[in-house]
């Protein structure tokens, strides 16, 4: 017999709190509990069986095969592929070549503060940037604020479309302090941002981020190669090196290939 019910499909993470996010994607489900079809994401789907699958898995126990999930949803390897790329970026699965993907020993590093291209070769992909605007503005009031600049104040705006493996993944909007970073457009712009601050004793080593879930615009959506109007998350963040504020940026991602996966841990206080 076969019952129909609900797939659970992921969180939202909004500025270090979980929300557990329960959407309406029907699903089948035999007796044994094991699901047998799904529609809508069909790659949320299966990554959350496999992800229930490894839960209490021992380090280095196998996964499923990609072959294996095929067969039982019924999808493309390329959907199934996609759904092991994310618990592969999220630390819980590892991929060793010519032998398979394997449950990985837990991690012990919280909130790494990373660049996108670090992100993206993290999870196995090549970082491309295409840059869209780079040009000095004046600061309007809002970007002073949150810069700590007085309004009218010279900031460099970078605008970039930023893939992985070929595919847009995000629209990155970001604004500098000029006055840090004097030169930084001459001789073209650099490949990485992160990698330019560090270079001048700037790279980030604290970064406040704001995610909301939000639907794309049509100037997005035609970047991103979306339908207007897709599911897309917004990332606000502000990044300091010590008591100087060297970023602040809004990022829109695409919802069906980038997966946030965020950390934490309990303080340890002594009793």
């Amino acid at each position: 017999m076969v019952r129909t019910g609900l797939v659970r499909l992921g969180h939202i993470w909004n500025c270090g709190m979980c929300v557990p996010l329960v959407l309406p994607t029907l699903g089948e489900v035999d007796d044994a509990g094991v699901l047998t079809h799904v529609g809508g994401l069909k790659h949320v789907a299966v990554r959350e069986y496999v992800r229930e699958l490894i839960m209490d898995a021992e380090p280095g126990a196998p996964a499923p095969s990609e072959r294996e999930l095929v067969q039982r949803f019924g999808v493309a390897r390329m959907t199934v592929r996609q759904a092991i790329d994310a618990l592969v970026a999220e630390g819980l699965l590892q991929r060793i070549p010519g032998k398979g993907t394997f449950v990985t020993q837990p991690r012990s590093r919280v909130g790494a503060l990373v660049g996108f291209s670090e992100e993206m070769r993290a999870r196995g992909w090549l970082p491309e940037s295409q840059t869209l605007l780079a040009r000095i503005e004046r600061a309007g009031p809002g970007i002073a604020r949150v810069l700590n600049l007085t309004e009218g104040d010279p900031v460099i705006h970078w605008k970039r479309l930023r893939r992985a493996d070929g595919t847009p993944i995000c629209v990155e909007d970001a604004y500098l302090a000029e006055v840090l970073l004097p030169g930084f457009l001459q001789g073209g712009t650099p490949t990485s941002l992160y990698e330019a601050l560090r270079s001048r004793g700037l790279r980030p080593t604290w970064a406040e981020d704001s995610i909301q879930a939000d639907l794309a615009s049509r100037e997005e959506a035609d970047l991103l190669d979306v339908s207007a109007g897709s599911a897309v998350l917004r990332v606000a963040r502000r990044a300091t090196c010590g008591d100087k504020i060297v970023e602040v940026s809004r990022s829109t991602y695409r919802a069906d290939r980038y997966t946030l996966w965020v950390q934490f841990a309990t303080e340890q206080r002594d009793r």
